[in-house]
C-alpha cells in the first residue's frame, strides 16, 4: 500500500505586513518551516509518480508527500516556487483560467479579501441584507433569512456568519444578482480598482507557462471556478472544455492531466466527465491521507496547511503515517 499525503495551499505571503493583514492565509516564515518539516519527515514525489501508482506498478516511497496550490496567485509564483525549486520539490498548481484570460477577478477572491477588509461582521451582514435587498427585483430568490437558517453553519476554520456570506455569494444566489452584490461590497469596503487588483493577485500565462518548463505541475480548475457539481451537462462540458484549452495555451496540457474540484465540487457526473475526457487525477477538500492502492483516483482527498505543522522541529502530528 502506498500511502500519500496531499497538502493544499491558496494565499502564501508575509500576510502580516501585506496591505490586507487579515486574509486567512499561511505566513512565508510558516511556509519555510512547513516545507523543511515535510523534508525530513516526508519523502516529496511530483505528479508522474503519484499517477504511475495509482495506474501502474510504481511504489511510492514511504510517507510521500505532494504539495498543491489552488487558484494560481501571483503569491505562488513569487514565493512558493522559488522555495520548491531550492528544495528539489514539485509544486502542483491549479489555475481558473478566466482570470487570467479575462483579468477578471472571482467572486471568491472578492469576498476573501472584503472578510478581510470588514472587521465588524454585523457590519458587513446588514451591508449584505440591504443590497439583497435593492437587487433582488425580478430574481426567483427566498427570504434573507431563509438563506441565512440554510447557510449559516460553521467549519473547522470559519464562523457562521462567514461560512453564510461566502454561501450566500458563491453559490446560492442566481450568478447575476451574486455578481453585483459582490461587486459593490468589493467597491464600498476593498475600494481598489478592479483590474489593477487582479494583476496584482494571479499569475500571468507567461509566469504559468515558465513554471511548465521548468518541472512545475499545472493542472485544472474550471475556467469560472464555478461549483462544478451545480452545473448541468453543457455547462460543465463548457467548464472544463475551456479548462483545457487553457492548459493547451500555456503548454501544460498532455496525456497525464489533472484537475482540482473549485470547492470540492466532486459528483458522480462530473467524475463520470473528467474520466471521459482523459483526466488522471482529481483532487477533494476530503480531509485524509490518500491511500494510491484503493482509492478513487479522481477523488484524492488532501490535507489543509493548518493540518500539519508550522516549525521544522515539529514532532509529527495525527495525519503522519509511519508507513
Amino acid at each position: 500500500m502506498s500511502n500519500l499525503t496531499v497538502i493544499m495551499y491558496h494565499y502564501v505571503r508575509p500576510i502580516a505586513r501585506s496591505r490586507f493583514p487579515s486574509i486567512k492565509g499561511l505566513e512565508l516564515n510558516d511556509f519555510v518551516e512547513q516545507v523543511s518539516y515535510i523534508k525530513k519527515n516526508y519523502n516529496p514525489v511530483t505528479i508522474e509518480e503519484v499517477i504511475e501508482s495509482f495506474y501502474g506498478n510504481h511504489e511510492l516511497p514511504p510517507r510521500s508527500a505532494l504539495m498543491t496550490f489552488d487558484d494560481a496567485y501571483s503569491d505562488h509564483f513569487k514565493y512558493a516556487y522559488p522555495i520548491l525549486k531550492k528544495n528539489g520539490m514539485q509544486g502542483c498548481f491549479y489555475a481558473p483560467a478566466k482570470t487570467i484570460e479575462e483579468k477578471e477577478i472571482l467572486d471568491v477572491n472578492k469576498i476573501h479579501f472584503i472578510l478581510a477588509s470588514c472587521p465588524d461582521m454585523h457590519d458587513l451582514m446588514t451591508s449584505t441584507r440591504n443590497l439583497f435587498e435593492l437587487y433582488r427585483e425580478g430574481y426567483d430568490v427566498k427570504d434573507f433569512d431563509e438563506y441565512y437558517m440554510e447557510l449559516a453553519t460553521e467549519n473547522r476554520f470559519d464562523s457562521k456568519e462567514v461560512i453564510f456570506v461566502k454561501r450566500f455569494l458563491q453559490v446560492a444566489l442566481p450568478e447575476e444578482l451574486r455578481w453585483k452584490i459582490c461587486q459593490t461590497l468589493f467597491n464600498t469596503y476593498v475600494g481598489v480598482p478592479q483590474e489593477a487588483f487582479c494583476e496584482e493577485l494571479y499569475m500571468t500565462k507567461e509566469q504559468l507557462s515558465h513554471m511548465v518548463s521548468d518541472g512545475m505541475h499545472i493542472g485544472s480548475h474550471g475556467y469560472n471556478h464555478y461549483w462544478w457539481n451545480k452545473l448541468d451537462a453543457e455547462a460543465l462540458n463548457n467548464e472544463i472544455e475551456k479548462s483545457l484549452t487553457f492548459l493547451k495555451s500555456i503548454g501544460a496540457y498532455h496525456d497525464n492531466w489533472t484537475a482540482c474540484y473549485p470547492y470540492g465540487s466532486s459528483s458522480q457526473e462530473v467524475t463520470n466527465l473528467l474520466r471521459s475526457k482523459g483526466c488522471k487525477l482529481a483532487f477533494t477538500t476530503v480531509v485524509d491521507v490518500a491511500r494510491t492502492d484503493s482509492d478513487n483516483p479522481l477523488l484524492i482527498p488532501r490535507l489543509d496547511t493548518n493540518d500539519l505543522p508550522k516549525l521544522s522541529t515539529a514532532k509529527p502530528n495525527k495525519w503522519f503515517r509511519y508507513t
